[in-house]
């Protein structure tokens, strides 16, 4: 496996938060880290492959064709588009 260091710069708390699980693991912080940034890519990744595969074919067109067929209402209350702020 090969590495590559990178300096990281982390908040006092977060980096007193880790080491404090990283010992409670029985693991340095460095093992630690890079665990759960190894967690994290593969949560990432494994969610861009689901939608991925879910969207299949679909495009742009076939979402504006879909959205063209609902009923020119407002939304329903909480599903409002955030207003724009300047």
């Amino acid at each position: 496996m090969s590495k590559a260091t990178y300096p990281l710069k982390l908040p006092l708390s977060v980096k007193e938060a880790a080491a404090r699980l990283a010992k409670a693991d029985g693991v340095s912080l460095n093992q630690w880290i890079a665990s759960a940034v190894a967690q994290k890519v593969g949560a990432m990744e494994t969610a861009a492959d689901f939608l991925r595969q879910r969207a299949g074919d679909a495009s742009g067109e076939d979402f504006a064709r879909i959205l063209d067929r609902v009923a020119a209402e407002p939304p329903q209350l909480g599903d409002e588009r955030p207003s724009k702020r300047h």
